[in-house]
């Protein structure tokens, strides 16, 4: 798919209305089309060799892969009755490049999902989706317990779902086969769901040595969007952080996370890294030891309205969305690009590099810091987002193959959650961490921010003043190593809300007792 100019004027026309200062943010509301779609709209992607104490221990011929993608963002806990769903009527998939070309279509997994009304007290299923209240004594209303069963009646409107593995574009193969996969509902409170954490532990399903997981999870994107979105007025001058702030993980030493006690959708599925591999070995032993990941979101062409109030969907899948590396759409292409970019290839980049090569951000931050930056054009960026280690630019441009693909080395090795570096292997001395793929801590706002910036903005350490998830469920709590198999089923998360075991993302907050944590509150920043 080509860049023309009349799909730009036509795109212009449609977002002229909604025209906004270049948006920070991984993916939240990043277009403007797409911020009306928000069950289609990708927040976060994530992959990175799997970190929990099992693959820590693994030798190297038995390591995994996790690859993650979130939708629905912004989700307050309580916004009741009809919390937050997956899209029956959306293809969601996770595509993989294992051989470098560009093309990540080597293994796609796909997502589809199906809701289905359930009765909870005979045959009434009531004006609200999940039902529930241990202190009844109602035999039928004693909290919801369990995905399937007894135990889940409580649960009157359940999705379901299927993950189908697509191979080169050929082989299609069921994965799951013979079990019913439930998506971990969201955590409306306590009286509905008494124990959370035992419930979502029932949603990761095994398949042999691959693991799924699909439900509501809290949402580990960390930035003061208040301030980014104030015209980029962070709450501190230059040099924004000293030292010793810039390396605490586990502190925020003056910014305000926009996303505190908000919860998101997440798909997460783990795999041995020899299914991924082009030659189906491990890591050290393939000779294409660097994957290309991106997610995407795809709705069909046709949709008709039929008796009843009900719709039928028909056509190709179109895809309406997409994302790799964090902060692209929002930091890169412009406003006016933004909805086309959503949908063409990854390996339609070139068409796109413009963007790449001058970007408006980077003046923009040298207008309102005074600092310099690097001089344009900026091939560097050419050759971190779009390029696979190895593989040169051509006279000043992007060549060929050229694809915005989140990419990871196989062979370097996790590291443990309380060792990881929130500034990756960027900035941090963490190998492990973006851009050589991306983990839910890595700290992108701060990343990609001082290398877009330079030199300049690095020295003086630019950052929102964010740099962790505060107020995770459990932190610094939980019981031991096998979410889900032992005795109180919590998920292991470390004091700074770096969740240890699969799916990687911490517990959701719930809606009876949501928090927020807002500027001038007790324990928080001031406002300024």
């Amino acid at each position: 798919m080509k860049l023309q100019s009349m799909t730009l004027a036509a795109m212009a026309g449609v977002a002229g209305l909604l025209l906004a200062p270049t948006a920070f943010g991984a993916s939240h509301r990043e277009a403007p089309l797409i911020a009306q779609d928000p069950t289609a709209d990708i927040t976060d992607v994530y992959a990175f060799v799997s970190y929990d104490e099992a693959n820590l221990n693994r030798a190297p011929a038995d390591q995994r892969v996790t690859l993650i993608m979130n939708v629905v963002p912004g989700q307050d806990p309580a916004d009741g009755p009809n919390y937050f769903n997956f899209a029956d009527d959306v293809l969601y998939r996770l595509h993989i490049d294992n051989n470098t070309n560009g093309r990540a279509e080597n293994l796609v997994y796909e997502f589809r999902f199906s809701t289905e009304t359930r009765p909870a007290l005979g045959s009434l299923t009531g004006p609200i989706p999940f039902i529930g209240n241990p202190n009844i004594g109602n035999a039928a209303l004693q909290g919801i317990s369990k995905l399937d069963g007894a135990g889940s009646e409580g649960i009157t409107r359940r999705q379901t779902y299927t993950v189908t593995e697509v191979r080169d574009n050929k082989k299609r193969t069921p994965l799951f086969k013979g079990q019913k996969l439930v998506a971990v509902p969201s955590n409306v409170g306590p009286f509905t769901i008494p124990n959370y954490e035992d419930l979502a532990s029932q949603g990761v399903y095994e398949d042999g040595d691959v693991r799924v997981f699909a439900g509501q999870r809290a949402e580990t994107f960390y930035i003061d969007l208040g301030a980014v979105f104030d015209t980029v007025n962070l709450r501190r001058p230059v040099p924004a952080l000293t030292q010793a702030e810039d390396a605490n993980d586990g502190v925020d030493p003056f910014g305000v996370n926009r996303f505190s006690g908000f919860n998101i959708h997440t798909i997460a599925i783990e795999l041995p890294i020899s299914r991924v591999t082009s030659d189906r070995k491990e890591a050290t032993a393939t000779k294409n030891p660097t994957i290309g990941v991106y997610a995407s979101t795809s709705r069909q062409s046709t949709r008709a309205l039929q008796s009843k109030g009900r719709t039928k969907n028909s056509g190709a899948f179109v895809q309406v969305a997409r994302m790799a590396n964090p902060l692209v759409n929002e930091l890169i292409i412009n406003t006016p690009s933004k909805d086309f970019w959503n949908r063409t290839e990854p390996t339609d980049e070139a068409q796109f590099q413009g963007f790449y090569k001058n970007p408006t951000v980077v003046t923009e931050l040298n207008l309102i810091f005074g600092l310099p930056v690097p001089a344009t054009p900026r091939t560097d960026l050419l050759q971190v987002l779009l390029k696979y280690p190895g593989q040169a630019l051509k006279n000043g441009n992007c060549g060929t193959p050229c694809s915005e693909l989140l990419r990871l080395d196989l062979t370097v090795a996790p590291t443990a959650a309380e060792g990881q570096s929130r500034l990756g292997a960027a900035l941090g001395g963490d190998p492990a961490g973006f851009p050589n793929g991306r983990r839910p801590n890595d700290d992108v706002t701060d990343i990609i921010t001082r290398v877009a910036g330079g030199a300049a903005f690095i020295n003086n350490r630019v950052g929102d003043g964010v740099n962790h998830l505060d107020g995770a469920l459990n932190a610094g709590m939980g019981d031991g190593p096998g979410y889900g198999a032992t005795v109180g089923n919590i998920l292991d998360v470390t004091a700074n809300g770096i969740a240890k075991e699969f799916p990687f993302l911490p517990t959701p907050f719930d809606g009876r007792n949501r928090v927020h944590v807002d500027c001038g509150e007790a324990g928080a920043n001031p406002c300024n």
